[in-house]
Formats: structure tokens, C-alpha cells, sequence
């Protein structure tokens, strides 16, 4: 609604994981380096946690677009299933035809696949979202899957990205066979005040602004103290403070518009 008005050529603070939009914070860019160096070094499992909203799936995505075509990727969104399913869906993901097929069975496919995979000069990499929802059974069943390996590599490089309870389980005792094999870990921190300034304004960038709109400093200052720096958080209230901007029309985004934009939000209107 409020894109022609500011000259915008898209939203800029859409809540899907765009990789285009990713904003590199010295901590953004450090949990980036950390993936790829993982998935290329082949270090078997890692682990990337996080607070909701913080970026951890955009920096998936667009660690994802660095690898060229010597990498086959599958990507677990939501791994509330059970164990057989779980396993199932992985295969699905390589696209494995194994519809109708035990655990066992697809299992064996799953290594067939992977030292294929290895003849072809491919390394093959699994990317379970959400991880923190994996049970103390199926985080078992991932720990099996790496199991696959020759003399020299692993078969398969596994990242668990989730939400900060990942990290505190895979603390408890029960589970230490994985955590042990986790050899690259990163935990991404919300944006300081500073940061989110250059997230707003790299965002706005991006999407065609060019000096207009913009936030002053009060108003960063309350959209920090909101969100705590969480840039899906951000994203939100700023989406709605561009539109409150858009009804009162202008492009100074005040301290009194993200007011009026968190009671929206937050339903007190």
C-alpha cells in the first residue's frame, strides 16, 4: 500500500527468508562463515541456534546459494514427525524413491545414494529447520545417519538449526554421542542498536529507497527497544511504521509513528 507512495520497487520488510535482503553484521557474517565452513571442510554436524526471528533460516538460504553444483542439499522444515517419517522425508527431500518402504529398507537406499553421490564428486548436505521440535528419538536417528562414511569422509554433512532449547538439550548427558560429534557451533545474538540502524537502512536500500523514508534516531531508539533486535521483530513493527507514515503522509518516520505502529501491533489501537 504505501510503496508508491515512498517509491519503493518492493516491500522491505517482507518476513520471508529472502536472501537478497540479508543484512551482515559482524555476528550475521561470522554464523555465515561458520556454515560454510562446516558444509565445505566437511566436519560432519553443525550447529546454529537462535532466538525466533533471528535470521538463522536467511543465513541458511543464502549460505545454500554459495555452493555450486557440486553439492546436493535437502532441507527439513518442520521435523515434527515420527522417526520412519522422518527418514522417509529426508530420502524424499534427495529424491529417493522409496514410497512403501521400512525404515531399514530406506536406510540402506539413503547410503546407496550417498556413496553415489561421493563417486560423482558431490558432497551431500542435510538441513534440518526447527530442530529444537526433534525428539530425544529422532535426534538418535540423525546421529545414525552420519554413521555413513568410508574410510577417510563422512558421507553426509548434517546442520541443526534451532531455537536456544536446542543448544540446552544437546547439553543433557542422554545425548552426548551427538553432541560430542557437533564439531562447529554458532549461536546468533539479536542486533545492537547500532546494527539495527544498518538493517533498517540496508533494507530500505535494497528495496529502492533512497533516503526516504527514514527513521530518526528517537525512533530507532523505540523500535530497538521493542524488538530487543530481533530483526523478524524489527520487521514487523517497521512494516507497520512505514504504512502509519504512508497514512499521515510523510516520510519521517518519528518516535510518535512507532508508538502508534507497537500499538497496532500490539493491538491497542
Amino acid at each position: 500500500m504505501y510503496q508508491e507512495f515512498f517509491h519503493l520497487t518492493e516491500a522491505p520488510f517482507d518476513i520471508t527468508p529472502n536472501p537478497r535482503f540479508l543484512f551482515y553484521s559482524a555476528k550475521h557474517r561470522e554464523a555465515f562463515n561458520h556454515l560454510l565452513y562446516g558444509i565445505r571442510e566437511r566436519k560432519g554436524f553443525v550447529q546454529l541456534t537462535g532466538e525466533v526471528g533471528a535470521g538463522k533460516t536467511t543465513l541458511c538460504r543464502a549460505a545454500l546459494e554459495q555452493l555450486d553444483q557440486h553439492y546436493t542439499t535437502a532441507l527439513i522444515l518442520n521435523p515434527m514427525m515420527s522417526a520412519d517419517e522422518l527418514i522417509r522425508a529426508i530420502a524424499l527431500e534427495f529424491g529417493l524413491p522409496v514410497t512403501g518402504l521400512d525404515r531399514l529398507t530406506t536406510m540402506g537406499v539413503i547410503n546407496q545414494f550417498l556413496l553415489q553421490q561421493v563417486e560423482r564428486g558431490k558432497d551431500t548436505v542435510l538441513i534440518i529447520d526447527e530442530a529444537q521440535d526433534l525428539t530425544d528419538d529422532l535426534l538418535e536417528q540423525v546421529r545414525l545417519l552420519s554413521n555413513f562414511e568410508t574410510d577417510n569422509r563422512k558421507l553426509l554433512q548434517i546442520v541443526l538449526m534451532g531455537q536456544p532449547e536446542l543448544r540446552d538439550r544437546l547439553n543433557q548427558h542422554k545425548l552426548r554421542q551427538l553432541r560430542q560429534r557437533i564439531t562447529v557451533r554458532f549461536h546468533l545474538l539479536p542486533l545492537s542498536r547500532e546494527e539495527m540502524a544498518k538493517y533498517i537502512t540496508h533494507r530500505l536500500h535494497v528495496s529502492g529507497g533512497n533516503g526516504k523514508p527514514y527513521f530518526t534516531k528517537p525512533a530507532l531508539w523505540r523500535v530497538h527497544r521493542y524488538s530487543g533486535g530481533i530483526p523478524r521483530l524489527v520487521n514487523a513493527l517497521c512494516d507497520k511504521a512505514l504504512l502509519a507514515g504512508f497514512v499521515n503522509e510523510t516520510g519521517r518516520i518519528s518516535y510518535k509513528l512507532v508508538g502508534c505502529a507497537i500499538r497496532e501491533l500490539e493491538g491497542n489501537i
